[in-house]
C-alpha cells in the first residue's frame, strides 16, 4: 500500500530542506544515537531516516547497506504521519505492508517501530526506527527509550541547523562592517 502524503507535505519539505541535511556525511552524534536504539530495542536494525518528495534517505544506518529506498515501500512514510512511535509487529500479516518489497524480500522486514522526528514547528522530517527479520513486540521499557533517543536526534538536528546559521550569519559580519 502506497503511504498517504501528509496535509502539510509542502511545508514539511520545506521545512526538511531548511536543515540542508540530506545526502550530507556521516556524523558520529547521529550514529552513536542509531547503534543505541538498536541495542536497547534488541534490533539488527536501526536507522534515522528523513523522508524526501520521493525517497526516504538514511542519514544513519545500522544493520542495512542501502543508503536510501523509495518513498512507495517506506514504513517510515507512514509513521512520520503519527505523533507517538508507529508500530508493526508483523508486516507479513499486515495488509498494508504484506505485499512491501522490503517485506516479500531483503531485507524481509517482519517488525518495525518508528518515533517521528518532529520538529520544534510540528513537522515530521523523518524518524528514528528499528526493524527485525522476525515479528516481535517492543517492551514498554523499550518503547519510552525510542521515544527519548528521538528527542535526543530532533534536538541534534536542530543544533546541527543552529550552527550552519551561525557559521553563515558569521561569514557575513565582515560585509557589515
Amino acid at each position: 500500500m502506497k503511504p498517504p502524503i501528509p496535509p502539510n507535505e509542502a511545508e514539511r519539505l520545506r521545512a526538511l530542506r531548511l536543515f540542508h541535511i540530506l545526502d550530507s556525511g556521516s556524523e558520529k552524534a547521529f550514529d552513536d544515537l542509531t547503534r543505541l536504539a538498536a541495542a536497547i530495542c534488541e534490533a539488527p536494525i536501526s536507522l534515522i531516516t528523513l523522508v524526501d518528495e520521493d525517497r526516504q534517505w538514511f542519514k544513519s544506518r545500522v544493520g542495512v547497506g542501502v543508503t536510501q529506498t523509495s518513498r512507495e515501500v517506506a514504513f517510515c512514510a507512514h509513521a512520520i504521519l503519527q505523533n507517538d512511535v508507529f508500530v508493526v509487529e508483523d508486516a507479513s500479516t499486515d495488509p498494508r505492508f504484506a505485499t512491501n518489497a522490503l517485506v516479500t524480500s531483503d531485507p524481509s522486514i517482519r517488525f518495525y517501530a518508528g518515533a517521528p522526528l518532529i520538529v520544534g514547528d510540528g513537522l515530521s522530517l523523518g524518524t528514528l526506527c528499528v526493524i527485525d527479520r522476525k515479528p516481535r513486540q517492543l517492551t514498554d521499557a523499550q518503547l519510552d527509550a525510542l521515544r527519548t533517543l528521538r528527542q535526543a536526534v530532533v534536538t541534534q538536528l536542530e543544533l546541527r541547523r543552529a550552527l550552519e546559521d551561525f557559521r553563515a550569519m558569521e561569514q557575513m559580519l565582515p560585509m557589515c562592517a
